[in-house]
């Protein structure tokens, strides 16, 4: 059953590569010079991988909670590429805070210029974080939701890690609400290897944090909160958790 599940898998990503490469290469003229553009290719591509991976894989999706419209900072977990195309789906303008290296990756790193995520240099957070800042003060980055990972890379379930104090440096300087997102994707859609699982992977808008709280309460309430409900979110999947401390 694994080695069948398995060939599944093998099929399911080969396959949204592919399609990747044709959605770019379809909706590039229009992309190219227009952010909108760029957000329907992406988000035309993201259905695309939804209905697929429910038939072939047996991953349905679901997102929950009250989805921001307006201008806030998204602090989610992270645990695959999954959650990515969950959360960039669901609002009506996402875009990323990511490493520079993806800018140069084929298709992903043209859409992600073109749908205005913030690439930041390994090593350079801080710096690339005050830029940011300044460019949104300066009027060049488009209202919208910012989406942040808070942990700084994917983390896959039951696993503790750090989180990061760019976030409430971010929280701080853009002075807007945040919205923490929980996830259990990593059970159904690791961060490596082509193995794919069936079963419900969720992600879920939390209550919006308001902006002003002191730093160490915003990390603490953010981190706890996110924490928290990740691990319910797991345990609705029978998740056996080890604790790695």
């Amino acid at each position: 059953m694994n080695a069948i599940q398995w060939l599944r898998s093998l099929v399911f990503v080969a396959q949204i590569y592919l399609a990747m490469l044709v959605v770019g290469i379809v909706f590039a003229p229009y992309a190219l010079f227009s952010r909108d553009g760029a957000r329907m290719a992406c988000k035309t591509w993201c259905k695309w991988v939804f209905w697929t991976a429910r038939w072939m894989v047996g991953i349905r999706t679901e997102v929950r909670g009250p989805i921001p419209t307006g201008d806030v900072l998204i602090a989610a977990k992270h645990q695959s590429f999954l959650d990515i195309m969950l959360i960039f789906h669901s609002v009506p303008k996402g875009k990323f805070i990511m490493k520079r290296e993806i800018l140069w990756t084929p298709i992903i790193g043209l859409y992600a210029k073109g749908i205005g995520c913030i690439p930041v240099a390994r090593g350079k957070r801080g710096a690339a974080i005050k830029q940011m800042v300044r460019d949104v003060d300066a009027g060049r980055l488009e209202a919208g939701q910012l989406i942040i990972y808070s942990q700084g890379t994917r983390v896959a379930p039951g696993v503790k890690a750090p989180y990061k104090v760019g976030t409430s440096v971010l929280y701080k300087e853009l002075g807007q609400p945040c919205v923490p997102v929980a996830t259990n994707v990593g059970v159904f859609w690791p961060r490596k290897g082509i193995m794919r699982k069936p079963g419900l992977a969720v992600v879920e808008f939390m209550p919006t944090m308001p902006e002003g709280l002191p730093r160490e309460e915003f990390m603490t309430v953010l981190e706890q909160t996110v924490e928290a409900r990740s691990d319910a979110l797991l345990h609705e999947t029978g998740f056996a958790q080890e604790r790695l401390r």
